[in-house]
């Protein structure tokens, strides 16, 4: 297999890094060469985060570099926005319809983007879904993540039981049922 890239974008506190690991910890149940990179921007305060995750028989670098990306994963609509310049033709893009407004938009000094989804879909295959809703569903709304992670692992050839096992043994006990909801939600959702 040639290296598989996802990258995997939202804002701090949405749980791109969990999502990550899952992602991550699924991928090796697979018998697959795993890399993962965390980028921070100002995540303490609801700034950027991107992870990268890529993996193949021997992947050698965790960086996905501008058009290399085949899934991005987007928690947020303008994440979404600003993370194309690395998918790649043909690449895939599964967003949150969710919009949080960044600091410049907060204090007023710039504006959210209008229309992101019909920009997007101009250019490239987006699958959008209300993720908030369906974690709202299975119990708490901090479980957009894995809502997340359940759609697109139904769009991968990795089994489902590999998804939940790897959900049992990377989420903490407490929060387990919540998101082994949160995963079927999203990977039994219509899209």
């Amino acid at each position: 297999m040639s290296t598989f890239n996802i990258m995997i974008v939202g804002v701090g506190g949405q749980g791109t890094l969990l999502a990550s690991r899952i992602l991550g910890n699924a991928v090796i149940s697979e018998g697959y060469d795993v890399k993962v990179s965390e980028v921070h921007g100002m995540s303490q305060r609801g700034g950027s985060v991107v992870t990268y995750v890529k993996f193949g028989d021997k992947v050698y670098s965790p960086i996905v570099d501008k058009g290399e990306a085949d899934i991005i994963l987007a928690f947020e609509l303008l994440e979404a926005y600003r993370a194309l310049p690395y998918l790649k033709k043909g690449g895939k893009m599964i967003i949150n319809d969710q919009q949080i407004n960044p600091m410049p938009v907060i204090t007023g000094a710039a504006q959210y983007p209008q229309n992101i989804k019909e920009k997007l879909s101009q250019v490239c295959d987006i699958t959008v879904v209300d993720a908030l809703s369906m974690a709202e569903k299975a119990g708490n709304i901090k479980a957009v993540n894995v809502v997340l992670i359940g759609v697109m692992a139904k769009n991968t050839d990795i089994p489902y039981e590999t998804w939940t096992d790897t959900i049992k043994t990377t989420v903490p006990e407490k929060f387990l049922e919540v998101n082994l909801k949160a995963f079927d939600l999203g990977y039994n959702s219509k899209q």
